[in-house]
């Protein structure tokens, strides 16, 4: 999407379009990554996390997005989690970035006892420019990225125009997450591709709808289980 012309993603979020722009170029790559937490101070550990990969050699932190309260799915009975997206730019190979993210989580003394199970951070590699790779040590892109709302709309908050390699346009991935369901359909969780029903209200007292004032916005509510915390993360200068 590089041309001559208006820069990519013009009049776009902070990382609009810039997977597409950063490949075109042959600069550095474009990282989508995934922030949660359900334990303690949910939005520091975030913050954190943010901080800790902004700081990291080779990384530099391009948007991040608002925090969204998620329901959990799976495991053991447990809080509400806190997510979020960012994007950076990194000259990284994916397997530094692991190493970025692992070496954030355990600075903030994440612990991996029972799968699914409650944890002070969780950062996740949902996507590397377009590489796809079936390692099982670094999948990409993320194999449940796709069905997961709590992924899908903050980034899409930070990048309208997003794809997801071998899925298509991460707005069409939420409208099929937000689809009332039809006879025979039945409406599952937000974390398993479920569908919801009428917008809500985050923690906030805003109405949970999608930024339709974004280029690309949709139409519609969250997600079920998905709405906004009323928090926002602060983006490494």
């Amino acid at each position: 999407m590089s041309a001559a012309g208006p820069s990519p993603g013009a009049g776009l979020p902070a990382g609009a379009g810039e997977t597409a722009a950063a490949a075109d170029a042959g600069g550095p790559a474009v990282v989508v990554i995934a922030l949660g937490s359900n334990l303690g101070d949910r939005v520091a550990h975030l913050q954190a996390a943010v901080d800790a990969l902004a700081a990291a050699p080779g990384m530099s932190v391009t948007a991040v997005s608002p925090v969204y309260q998620t329901d959990p799915v799976g495991g053991p009975d447990q809080p509400d989690y806190y997510n979020a997206v960012l994007l950076a730019r990194t000259t990284l190979p994916p397997a530094g970035v692991l190493a970025a993210a692992h070496a954030a989580e355990a600075a903030r003394q994440r612990t991996r006892e029972v799968r699914w199970g409650p944890r002070t951070l969780d950062v996740d590699i949902i996507s590397y420019d377009a590489v796809v790779s079936p390692d099982p040590v670094l999948t990409l892109p993320h194999p449940r990225a796709h069905e997961r709302a709590f992924v899908l709309v903050p980034w899409h908050d930070v990048d309208p125009a997003a794809e997801l390699p071998g899925h298509g346009p991460v707005a069409n991935l939420i409208a099929r997450l937000t689809r009332p369901a039809g006879p025979g359909v039945t409406a599952g969780s937000a974390g398993s591709g479920g569908v919801a029903g009428l917008a809500g209200r985050g923690g906030d007292g805003v109405p949970d709808l999608l930024p339709g004032g974004l280029p690309g916005g949709l139409p519609g509510g969250l997600p079920e289980g998905l709405r906004r915390a009323g928090a926002e993360l602060r983006r490494p200068s």
